[in-house]
């Protein structure tokens, strides 16, 4: 008895019974793409890592001094960047990933405090931070110093 699929679909059907990938075949669909074919098509890129961030970076250097709420570890550095959902903080002792901690960014005379929470740890580089929530009284300071960068551009 022949099979209900296009030709077109048979043909990746057998393809992919004789690579071991699973086979999934529609009478409705002829033009499908498949992540798995997708990402063996890049080469070596190995797994795709969705990037998190939603707001432009901005070039920015302030001081910095987290300390992680649990166990009272400290890390002190100077961010790379900054954004409206997080910063980089260039430390060669930074938290451990997902630490959740205080942060505070102080540049020239003004000073910014936050919750945060480590989303990336580079060993003896740094560490990417993410706002959780960042105390009313800053908030127009993060607002002032991220419009001052967009102005900068």
């Amino acid at each position: 008895m022949r099979s209900q699929n296009p030709p077109k679909l048979e043909a990746v059907a057998k393809e992919r019974t004789a690579t071991s990938l699973p086979v999934r075949t529609s009478a409705a669909v002829n033009n499908l793409i498949y992540m798995d074919e997708h990402l063996n098509k890049a080469g070596s890129r190995g797994v795709a890592i969705r990037d998190r961030r939603y707001a432009i970076r901005h070039p920015f250097a302030a001081d910095a001094e987290c300390i992680d709420l649990e166990s009272g570890a400290s890390a002190a550095g100077v961010t790379s960047d900054l954004s409206m959902g997080g910063c980089f903080v260039c430390t060669s002792k930074p938290l451990t990933l997902n630490s959740r901690a205080r942060l505070t960014l102080t540049r020239k005379d003004e000073s910014l405090q936050a919750l945060i929470v480590v989303r990336i740890v580079k060993p003896r580089i740094g560490m990417g931070v993410e706002f959780l929530d960042v105390e009313e009284k800053h908030q127009p300071v993060l607002e002032r110093w991220l419009e001052q960068l967009r102005r900068a551009r």
